[in-house]
């Protein structure tokens, strides 16, 4: 009887010793056998996007220097932001568009230093600058789908200019005279279609790049698996996104300064928001 009992740690102490393989080995397994359409997503209720606010504003109180410094990246991009409109205002939606693309992928740092945090570990800058190393590929794949959708959109912007004025209008970097009367059918227009493609970056990647951090599936899993989870629960999804938006409206007011605090808690934010969304497999 003592023999077989003695074989049974054996089997136990397996799993710690085979543990480091099967994380080797996940991407390939996950890139290849998971359908988007099969991976769990737990119901969210409306509450859960305030909550995932105050655990990114903890985890920005845990770790400050590192949120200040991609904060500062975000207020650096707000001015470039700025700059272009007073000597181009045509491309000024198309390359916030741009700024929108880079926002997450600048956010992977973020999601990397609450990764380790959730997991008892202690985070610096430097493993947060390369986060990107073991997911270059799938990021590549990624990043270059939505800067398709970024490059339709400026085409977009660029014919609604074309078609509502005559030639290219000069506003001189003048908010004022952009909310003249008679462009108020062009502001509409250009809003319109800049929601619509807003909408569709949004959905595909809500979640994508974090999920892609944690469990290191492909691309497409990755982006169906953030619109699976817009269509299938867009009241709460268009809430958290509304929140997001006036946040991000409120940080522009002084200057853009209001991003060195908004943008990482924000991305600490959006780290929670995948992970209540995504089922642990």
């Amino acid at each position: 009887m003592s023999h077989p009992l003695a074989q049974e740690p054996a089997p136990e102490s397996r799993p710690p010793a085979r543990t480091p393989d099967p994380d080797q080995a996940a991407p390939a397994t996950e890139a290849v056998a998971v359908s988007p359409f099969h991976l769990q997503l737990n119901t969210l209720s409306w509450s859960q996007p305030l909550h995932w606010l105050r655990l990114g504003w903890k985890d920005f109180c845990r770790h400050p220097g590192i949120g200040l410094f991609y904060g500062l990246c975000f207020v650096l991009m707000g001015w470039g932001l700025l700059k272009v409109y007073q000597n181009a205002p045509a491309y000024t939606l198309a390359l916030s568009a741009g700024f929108l693309l880079m926002g997450p992928f600048l956010c992977m740092g973020l999601y990397q230093v609450s990764m380790r945090l959730e997991r008892g570990e202690k985070p610096d800058l430097g493993d947060s600058l390369t986060a990107w190393d073991s997911h270059m590929g799938q990021m590549a794949i990624f990043g270059g789908v939505l800067l398709i959708l970024e490059m339709l959109w400026g085409r977009a912007s660029l014919v609604i200019f074309a078609v509502s004025f005559d030639g290219m209008p000069d506003f001189a970097g003048s908010l004022s005279k952009l909310l003249e009367p008679e462009n108020f059918g062009f502001i509409a227009t250009y809003l319109t279609v800049g929601a619509l493609f807003a909408g569709l970056i949004y959905a595909v990647s809500v979640i994508s790049i974090p999920m892609m951090l944690d469990q290191q599936v492909d691309a497409v899993t990755a982006g169906l698996t953030s619109l699976r989870l817009v269509l299938t629960q867009t009241g709460v999804m268009l809430w958290w996104g509304a929140l997001v938006v006036v946040l991000v409206v409120l940080a522009l007011l002084p200057g853009f300064l209001g991003l060195l605090v908004v943008g990482p808690v924000l991305g600490h934010a959006s780290w929670h928001a995948y992970r209540a969304a995504v089922a642990d497999s």
